[in-house]
């Protein structure tokens, strides 16, 4: 190639060669511009991010702000909640201990009485026992051992510390009313004659009216004197001491019985 041809086209390859150098000068400043304006930015978003961070701490220690207070708002509620139910506790036992103290009170004003009802109470079972003592001896003579050691356990009950008053008040009227149902019950049965009669007899009781006796053999028949405090013989009522024994015995259907029947006395 000729060294014209060569020199033509470096020639024409010249204004391309400036342009190329003009677009690379270019190219490099608006870099360096590039570069001068990213800096602040780069430093805007660490600040941002550092500010994002700092905020995320932040709300996390809100957050566990937030759930110790709740917590606390919750032993507060449960605590206040307690308090109420040992106040109610406290103002019910306090009712209750008023009561108690009110019911001592009485229960010694009670013992008080009671020392006072026992020192009138005492002498007026003393003189009941008495005189139940004194109608068993001198009543017809029926049920003579079981009436005797009844009287005498109440007697024997009387001188002991461990029966209460009220104990033996009951066992006394008990007996009252043991003997009151004698008087309008009638009633057979077997036992000994007694006052110096050892025989074994069959006793027909009529309420406290009448006290007939039959030998076992049915060839004696009797019945108690009032009058006499003996036994009579009468076999006169021998039929009558039959029916009454099957009255007695719920054999029969009740009916008029005849018995002997002591004198009505004027009283002196």
């Amino acid at each position: 190639m000729s060294n014209r041809i060569v020199g033509r086209r470096v020639a024409a390859a010249a204004p391309l060669l400036a342009g190329l150098a003009l677009l690379v000068a270019a190219s490099g400043f608006a870099t360096s511009t590039a570069l001068a304006q990213a800096q602040p930015l780069v430093a805007v978003v660490e600040e941002q991010s550092a500010a994002d961070r700092d905020a995320q701490k932040a709300q996390k220690r809100i957050d566990q702000i937030d759930d110790e207070t709740e917590k606390l708002l919750g032993q507060y509620r449960q605590l206040t909640t307690e308090t109420e139910s040992f106040a109610a506790y406290s103002a019910q036992l306090a009712t209750q201990i008023k009561s108690q103290i009110e019911e001592i009170e009485r229960t010694n004003a009670e013992l008080a009485e009671i020392e006072t009802t026992a020192r009138e109470v005492l002498p007026l079972m003393q003189n009941m026992l008495d005189t139940l003592a004194r109608f068993v001896d001198l009543d017809v003579p029926f049920l003579l051992d079981e009436r005797s050691t009844r009287v005498a356990k109440l007697k024997e009950m009387m001188t002991r510390a461990d029966v209460s008053i009220s104990e033996k008040y009951r066992r006394i009227v008990e007996a009252y009313v043991v003997e009151m149902e004698y008087g309008r019950t009638i009633e057979s049965y077997e036992g000994k004659l007694g006052e110096g009669d050892d025989r074994t007899v069959q006793l027909l009781r009529i309420g406290r009216v009448s006290l007939l006796y039959q030998t076992m053999d049915g060839k004696e028949t009797g019945y108690w004197d009032a009058d006499k405090k003996a036994w009579v013989v009468d076999n006169h009522y021998t039929h009558a001491f039959k029916e009454g024994t099957h009255v007695a015995k719920k054999l029969g259907a009740p009916d008029i019985l005849f018995a002997p029947i002591p004198a009505p006395k004027e009283d002196s």
